[in-house]
């Protein structure tokens, strides 16, 4: 094996002018169409596999007929076609409290229908198959350094490690509905290209089209996305999930640290990308104007106080140490450790109070490298916080560790393709019947 492989287990002046008239503007016609029977059939599949989905336990016909609005009996016609689409399963039947029949409990299904996550970062390329339910099937990561790397190489690399795993999947009857490649970077939306990725040095770049070459991703879509945004979407599903609460109770600033600083927005459970998909790029928030150049090319960004190599740099670790490394360096009392966290804690609290003002959330989720570090890191954010959100005396904000563990972003890339086939299940729906 080349590379160390690790298989991981689950102006103008002059007179003054009139101003012109205004002018009537032709407003488009609307394109709007009544709904046809067929369209409402395709919402409500999406209604209640999400239902079903989302919910933090096994729902029944009855109770998701309460939830969406719809009728049981058209609930359960709706969930008859998921079953044999191998969307969801029914689970043994629970006695509940109400006289008569006992309600027969959904769930998605299990090791069917899955979901590619993939990934190319500075350190790692790795691969994560993921299902319905949300649980890792199979994976497998190989270190190495890609930074400032040739695409085309990094890629291939990625696909190597991608394809036994794709062909294990579905040698098991597994399903592959799509993949989703994980990158530091920025990405033109509702495209598979990455358009800047500096500490990848890669620039307008179709990753899509390349990894499409390969057989085992022929004939299936392939998506691009930020790893922060990714990351955040994973937090936000397994947050639901261990509170026992709807994914669309979660509300808070993702935070991730790995060579870079990504940050994303999560409202009511869905991520908010802005107007062309680039926000969240909180490492490249300037902390300090005369400070260190930074890889995007401008200067004190977070990212050379508190990313993982600064960080580790600062602390005079070599940059392939970790970040266990670091906190054990800092519990020996090792001075340039401590000076390393107090560093980036500050740089860290100064731009997160900066964005907290801006989006008015409470919680702030710190995950990636930063969750080994956290109780290290989070004092200093804290004293920032206390002073420089003005919301403060109304909205107290909590930082707290993230608890979507290892690679959060990879998980997100697998759920991104996951909760395309939720939302349009309808094509599923039509294959398993022969439509």
């Amino acid at each position: 094996m080349d590379l160390a492989d690790a298989v991981v287990t689950p102006g103008a002046t002059g007179a003054r002018q009139t101003p012109p008239a205004p002018r009537a503007v032709a407003r488009p016609r609307a394109t709007t169409r009544p709904a046809r029977q067929s369209s409402l059939r395709e919402h409500n599949l999406g209604l209640v596999l999400r239902e079903i989905v989302d919910c933090p336990t096994p729902p029944t016909r009855a109770r998701i007929a309460e939830a969406v609005g719809l009728t049981k009996a058209t609930v359960s016609e709706l969930v008859d076609l998921l079953v044999a689409a191998r969307l969801v399963v029914e689970l043994a039947p629970q006695s509940g409290e109400r006289a008569g029949r006992p309600g027969v409990p959904l769930a998605p299904a299990p090791r069917a229908v899955v979901g590619l996550g993939l990934e190319a970062q500075v350190d790692h390329v790795a691969v994560r198959v993921v299902d319905l339910a949300g649980v890792t099937l199979f994976e497998r990561l190989v270190e190495g350094d890609f930074g400032n790397s040739d695409p085309g190489a990094t890629l291939r690399r990625l696909l190597r490690v991608v394809e036994p795993v794709a062909r294990q999947a579905k040698g098991q009857g597994c399903v592959i509905a799509g993949a989703c490649i994980s990158v530091p970077g920025l990405t033109r939306r509702g495209s598979g290209v990455v358009r800047y990725a500096p500490n990848l040095g890669w620039e307008e770049v179709d990753v899509a089209a390349l990894l499409s070459k390969s057989p085992v991703l022929q004939g299936i879509s392939v998506y691009v996305g930020n790893d922060a945004d990714l990351g955040a979407l994973a937090e936000a599903r397994i947050r639901s999930r261990l509170a026992g609460v709807p994914r669309t109770d979660q509300s808070f600033l993702f935070l991730t640290g790995e060579v870079g600083i990504g940050g994303a927005i999560v409202l009511g459970g869905e991520l908010v990308s802005g107007m062309h998909g680039w926000s969240g790029e909180i490492g490249h928030l300037v902390v300090e104007p005369q400070g260190p150049q930074c890889g995007c090319g401008s200067r004190g960004c977070l990212e050379v106080y508190a990313g993982k190599r600064a960080l580790l740099r600062r602390a005079g670790l070599p940059a392939t140490a970790g970040v266990d490394a670091l906190g054990e360096a800092v519990e020996r009392g090792d001075s340039a450790a401590n000076a390393a966290i107090i560093e980036a804690s500050d740089a860290l609290g100064l731009a997160v109070s900066n964005a907290i003002n801006l989006i008015d959330v409470d919680r702030i989720v710190v995950g990636g490298a930063y969750a080994p570090l956290f109780e290290l890191l989070a004092p200093g954010m804290h004293r920032h916080l206390a002073t420089r959100v003005i919301s403060r005396r109304w909205m107290p904000v909590e930082v707290e560790a993230a608890v979507s563990g290892e690679l959060a972003s990879l998980t997100g890339a697998a759920l991104r393709v996951i909760d395309d086939i939720v939302d349009h299940p309808a094509s599923w729906v039509a294959t398993a019947s022969g439509g």
